[in-house]
């Protein structure tokens, strides 16, 4: 048997910086900060190519589950050579003090429905040897720091109706773990199960996890943001796609601007 041929996976350094949405309504307000995007269909999906405060930019919807989450960040990853990546949307809240207009930032990333046991441990991915995808340091670090000054923007931001509405009072930022599974989580019985398993989990949703196992397998740096819709309960389905329209797209547009505003150009190339 012949020996696997190596293929340098890595990102390009001067390759666009791409921002991965959950929700249309997120992508639609990112897209209207880049007048000049042009769509290319790729894998099924549009992803508009463009420019935003300097960097050149592929932003893309995720859809919806970890298949879709991967397969869009997969062909991201192979057809536009992006050097980073941004996944924004929103999550229910499971941590203690984790409320809902909150962000979270993820640390790590973890498939709260992997289960290969007894073959390997519960939630351990198959073949990896771990359970745990860990975000980029270095453009987690920057993100927190976008994040802080729009969540000290939120009340013009969001504006006054929309955080009554939403009882949104003092917005705070979290950082730790994100869990991800491909069910919507709106059962307290449900949610209680996933504290009592992860009593470190901040969050859940159905996409960052795989889209952290894929940038694993490319090496290329990722971070991820979730606003908090809710407490992961009966309430969840709530209002949710007015708590999207009205607070996560605008959060969204908001965190991805102040980002790119504030991260150094990437190098010309040569």
């Amino acid at each position: 048997m012949h020996p696997p041929m190596t293929v340098n996976t890595k990102s390009e350094p001067n390759g666009p910086f791409g921002i991965v949405a959950a929700m249309e309504e997120e992508l639609r307000a990112v897209l209207a900060q880049m007048p000049d995007a042009q769509v290319v269909s790729a894998a099924g999906r549009a992803y508009w190519c463009g420019h935003l405060h300097g960097h050149s930019v592929v932003a893309v919807l995720s859809r919806i589950g970890k298949v879709a989450a991967a397969t869009t960040t997969t062909a991201l990853l192979e057809r536009f050579r992006a050097r980073a990546l941004l996944f924004t949307g929103a999550a229910g809240g499971l941590g203690d003090g984790v409320r809902v207009g909150d962000l979270v930032i993820a640390e790590t990333l973890l498939q709260h429905d992997m289960d290969a046991s007894p073959l390997f441990a519960r939630h351990e991915v198959p073949l990896y040897g771990r359970s745990r995808f860990t975000t980029d340091p270095n453009l987690r670090r920057a993100l927190a720091r976008a994040c802080a000054t729009v969540l000290a923007d939120a009340p013009r931001l969001l504006g006054q109706a929309a955080m009554a509405e939403f009882r949104i009072r003092t917005p705070a930022m979290h950082h730790g773990l994100i869990v991800s599974g491909d069910r919507f989580v709106c059962a307290s019985a449900e949610s209680d199960r996933l504290r009592a398993e992860l009593p470190d989990a901040l969050a859940v949703e159905m996409e960052g996890a795989a889209v952290a196992q894929v940038c694993s397998d490319y090496q290329v740096p990722f971070a991820v943001v979730r606003v908090i819709s809710d407490r992961a309960d009966a309430a969840a389905h709530t209002d949710f796609q007015r708590f999207i329209a009205e607070v996560a797209s605008g959060y969204s547009a908001a965190i991805v601007e102040t980002l790119l505003s504030a991260l150094p150009q990437p190098p010309s190339p040569t």
